[in-house]
């Protein structure tokens, strides 16, 4: 299953990002990626944040404990 490289969430091909020529972008969901472009300019605990609301079936502590393991391994965010 392909997630997005910035937030995780699960992508399917109606949550791609758009590229600045309109072509979908397979790395990103339509919420953090369009026009070419992040949708927001963050850090990555201040995406942490964002999301912790939207992930359904978990506590807030769990949720921020797979936050921080996941997304330092995703491209948007992880280190070179």
């Amino acid at each position: 299953m392909k997630i997005c490289q910035s937030c995780g969430m699960p992508l399917n091909e109606d949550l791609f990002g758009k590229n600045s020529d309109g072509t979908n972008n397979e790395d990103y969901c339509l919420y953090c990626y369009e026009d070419g472009r992040f949708t927001v300019d963050c850090t990555i605990a201040e995406m942490i944040d964002f999301c912790i609301p939207h992930m359904e079936g978990m506590s807030e502590d769990e949720a921020r404990k797979m936050m921080n393991e996941m997304l330092p391994q995703l491209k948007r965010w992880k280190k070179a």
